[in-house]
Formats: C-alpha cells, sequence, structure tokens
C-alpha cells in the first residue's frame, strides 16, 4: 500500500468519530479534493433527532439522493482530476435505514436504493475509526451542532454497533480500522504521522491502528 498511489480514499465512522475532520486533513496531505457529506441541506434532520418514527423515511431518502448525486461524477476512473477523500460511502447508507425505519417503510427504501444504486468503483482504501460511545457522544456535545443536539447515547450506541457489523463482514476495498479513542489525527502532526506510516506498511487487506499496539 502506498497512500500517495490512492485515488479514491473514504473516511468512515459513527457520529462523533471524526471521519469529517480526518477526510479534510488528509485531503491536504495528499493535494486532493474533499467529498464530503451534507448533513446540514437535509430539511428534515433536526426534526428526525426529536421524532425519528414520525421522520425517518424521508430523512434517510434525502440523505440516499444527495449521496447518489454526489458519487455520480465517480464511476468512471478517468473522472478522476485528482486524488478524493469522501467521509462517507454509499455501502453505508441501508445501515442507517435499517435502524429507524419500520418494515415496511424499510421493504421500500431498499426497492429505491437498488432502483438508484449504480455500479460504484470501490475505494482504493477505507479507513474506519471507531471510539468508545460516552467519547462519541462527548464529541457529537463540544461540536454544537444545533441539529444533534437530541441524539441520544442510546441510538449512538446502536449506530457503533451497527458499524461495527458492518466492517466486521466489509471485504470490498482494503481496510484500516482505527481505534481513535486516545488519538488526535487531526491536530497532532504525530498521531497523524503514525496514521500514514500504518497505512503505507499495510501488507494485507484489513489491518488494525491502536496507539497501545
Amino acid at each position: 500500500m502506498k497512500l500517495e498511489d490512492c485515488r479514491y480514499v473514504v473516511i468512515e465512522g459513527p457520529i462523533g468519530a471524526g471521519k469529517t475532520s480526518l477526510a479534510r486533513r488528509m485531503a491536504v496531505h495528499l493535494s486532493g479534493q474533499t467529498l464530503l457529506e451534507k448533513p446540514e441541506e437535509n430539511p428534515f434532520l433536526d426534526r428526525f433527532y426529536g421524532d425519528m418514527p414520525r421522520h425517518a423515511l424521508q430523512t434517510q431518502l434525502f440523505f440516499l439522493f444527495q449521496r447518489i448525486n454526489q458519487l455520480q461524477g465517480l464511476t468512471q476512473m478517468d473522472m478522476f482530476a485528482s486524488t478524493i477523500v469522501s467521509d462517507f460511502f454509499l455501502d453505508k447508507d441501508p445501515l442507517f435505514a435499517r435502524l429507524t425505519l419500520s418494515d415496511s417503510e424499510y421493504d421500500l427504501y431498499k426497492k429505491i436504493f437498488h432502483q438508484l444504486q449504480t455500479r460504484q468503483r470501490p475505494p482504493d482504501l477505507v479507513i474506519y475509526l471507531q471510539a468508545s460511545v460516552p467519547t462519541l457522544m462527548g464529541r457529537v456535545k463540544r461540536r454544537g451542532s444545533p441539529f444533534e443536539k437530541n441524539i441520544s447515547e442510546d441510538y449512538l450506541r446502536q449506530v457503533a454497533d451497527s458499524y461495527a457489523r458492518f466492517f466486521h463482514q466489509y471485504e470490498d476495498a482494503p481496510l484500516m480500522i482505527i481505534n481513535s479513542e486516545n488519538l488526535n489525527l487531526v491536530d497532532n502532526p504525530g498521531n497523524f504521522r503514525l496514521l500514514l506510516e500504518r497505512v503505507n506498511a499495510m501488507r494485507s487487506r484489513r489491518e488494525y491502528f491502536d496507539q497501545g499496539v
């Protein structure tokens, strides 16, 4: 693995994991461009966190259409003008849908998802950020986003558990799993340098990075 040869890098993880900040930092390092989620554009999100059963379907479908539109330019290799670093990929979209939708809503969502889903080029590298639920919750509260003020610890735990199950089975791209509990990969140059070293030293398609390892 040579990080500089990667043209499409995805940073993923549950809410509060730090994926957007790391995606920006990584894009600067690679002289690339970011492809970022835009939750602030979802008009249903604030209502969703206040009443999930009532607003889950609208919220999920808005994100699905938004992500499909953002990814349309990445379907062919020659469309990459430079390295792309993204803080999401479409594969995880059903993860949130399964958590929040009723069975009938989920069946409808799956039909729409499969109709819209186009063949996407897999990432050259996926970095999956993990942290404990209390740590995630603390980060969410500190950043003080208005539409996240009603996120519950129980919901965050469900999200984190769903991510863990998803990536336990993920095999479509090289995967670096990072325990970010005690790492500051954005503001600590030493931690970021360690991450780069670990990525460049990857010898298998699934490896782990923990500060204590």
